[in-house]
């Protein structure tokens, strides 16, 4: 079982109970999938804004730019280990997670469920960094969200 650690720092997002279910529900798609449903860990989940994701994301990777979602592990893990009893945390961005799901066609919902499984895969040491890794990750993630009912997320859309 993960345990999740919820913080809302911006008046935006839905309230704390609501991104708590949706958040369950991305995590629990996820860890069976992995086959972890006897993993002990917990992880913390922080809902910001743009000002603050590109504030940590040009502190921690060297990037000065919002970005959708940040991953930090608390322990490094390798892809396919069982996690540790400390995940680490997933940081998500208001306006650039409205951004992206308007921009693509997608409902607010499903782009951040999609987004709380590919943080998650990242703290269980899945990269995207090449196209190996890259490929074998977007499977998991096209798998996972299929089973939540969301259409792939790397499908090609086309705004109207």
């Amino acid at each position: 079982m993960i345990t999740i650690d919820i913080a809302v720092n911006d008046q935006g997002w839905p309230d704390a109970g609501s991104l708590e279910k949706l958040a369950v529900k991305a995590l629990e798609a996820t860890i069976t999938r992995l086959d972890m449903l006897n993993a002990a860990s917990e992880l913390s989940l922080v809902f910001t804004n743009d000002a603050e994701i590109r504030r940590l994301n040009a502190e921690w990777r060297h990037e000065d730019k919002a970005t959708n979602v940040l991953s930090f592990p608390a322990f490094p893990v390798k892809a396919g280990e069982r996690s540790g009893p400390m995940l680490g945390d997933i940081i998500l961005a208001l306006e650039t997670v409205k951004r992206e799901a308007q921009a693509q066609g997608k409902t607010f919902n499903d782009h951040l469920s999609h987004l709380i499984v590919h943080g998650l895969l990242h703290l269980l040491g899945y990269d995207h960094e090449n196209d190996q890794d890259a490929e074998i990750m977007e499977r998991l993630e096209q798998e996972i969200v299929h089973t939540l009912a969301i259409s792939d997320p790397y499908a090609v859309f086309s705004a109207d």
